[in-house]
């Protein structure tokens, strides 16, 4: 989730009975709210710093102890010193409330991260594996307007502001339940969608489904199968309405994409024997090639692959044997890489390394 919407949250869960603690409590449920995102200093080294260690540790077991104490302590001492200054008559929190405070602060943002197509290490740095939940956007409006209506409408007075905390957590828990069945309603009718060309099982039997997907796993392997075959279907959700999804299937040499809107009258029914979706797929190849697979082994091959979930690869050898390849975490076509790029950042959910005939480096960058 982005920082408005932690610290909207943070606001809300002071007006709980967590945040009768005493002075401080809310600056500590701010600060802790946030504090995972200090991994964000990493793109000061450049983009492919952000992708090693963006949601990293600070979001794993070390993090969650070692930021919620660090959280409680600033604003412990913090307060402190203000009370030195200028004595406020108020009682401030000890510690020892404000450090399982800033905790609970800490394993929110976690828990409001994991429902995301984005996902998070949150076992790191013990394992590096991303673990995510494909709800929810990064960016949730509809989370944004409950808990900015709730703390608006709750300054008339203490009661009120108790009532309408109680009243957004819930409508919060509504919108997560409705996504979470609209998630599942999207993989349902995902076999209606590609139709008949949509090949079978990579895995015999079907592996079995469940709620955390973790990455990265098998996917270079699926790339070596003989045959065509089906190695996942995700769906994602989109920024703007908890019924429209992008559905993808990801095959042993493909990607094929599918949007769906789940309000469409065609799927409150039988599917039609002239319903012909499968024809509006789109398509990226993923081809690993010798060529794929050195640039796998280099670093930046390496990083990137950690990172992408769904990584389409291409690539091209040119008659002076020049390898260029290309991946793409095709997550995010169409939808961050095109915010990212109206703001003038490097998009980097693509990657572009070039290989001499001997296999030495000679360009790797992110971004198209």
């Amino acid at each position: 989730m982005d920082n408005i919407t932690h610290t909207l949250f943070a606001l809300t869960l002071a007006r709980t009975p967590l945040g009768r603690a005493g002075r401080g409590t809310t600056a500590t449920l701010i600060l802790a709210s946030n504090a995972p995102d200090i991994d964000v200093v990493a793109t000061a080294r450049g983009a492919r710093s952000y992708l090693t260690w963006h949601r990293g540790p600070t979001h794993g077991p070390l993090g969650i102890v070692g930021l919620g104490l660090l959280a409680a302590w600033v604003v412990w001492v913090g307060i402190g010193a203000l009370e030195k200054r200028s004595p406020s008559g108020k009682t401030r929190a000890p510690f020892r409330l404000l450090a399982p405070i800033a905790i609970v602060g800490v394993i929110f943002h976690l828990l409001m991260d994991l429902p995301t197509s984005y996902g998070v290490r949150i076992l790191s740095p013990f394992d590096w594996h991303w673990f995510a939940i494909d709800w929810m956007p990064i960016i949730d409006v509809y989370l944004l307007v409950v808990l900015a209506a709730s703390l608006l409408f709750g300054h008339v007075s203490e009661a009120a502001g108790r009532r309408n905390a109680a009243l957004a957590l819930m409508l919060m828990a509504a919108n997560y339940g409705v996504r979470g069945v609209a998630h599942h309603q999207a993989l349902v009718n995902a076999p209606r969608l590609f139709g008949p060309l949509l090949p079978s099982r990579c895995e015999t039997p079907a592996p079995e489904a469940h709620l955390i997907d973790s990455w990265p796993g098998t996917a270079e392997a699926a790339a070596q199968a003989g045959t065509r075959c089906l190695v996942e279907i995700v769906a994602v959700p989109t920024f703007f309405s908890p019924f429209r999804w992008r559905v993808i299937a990801h095959l042993s040499n493909a990607y094929e994409i599918h949007d769906i809107d789940l309000l469409d009258a065609r799927f409150q029914g039988p599917a039609s024997e002239r319903e012909v979706l499968w024809r509006t797929t789109l398509r990226f190849p993923n081809v690993w090639t010798p060529a794929v697979w050195a640039a796998a082994s280099t670093p930046l091959g390496r990083t990137f692959l950690g990172f992408a979930r769904l990584p389409a690869a291409r690539s091209f050898v040119d008659p002076t044997g020049i390898a260029t390849i290309r991946w793409t975490d095709v997550r995010f076509v169409g939808t961050l890489i095109a915010i990212d790029q109206s703001l003038g950042r490097t998009d980097p959910f693509t990657t572009v390394i070039r290989l001499a005939p001997d296999g030495h480096i000679l360009d790797e960058h992110l971004g198209p």
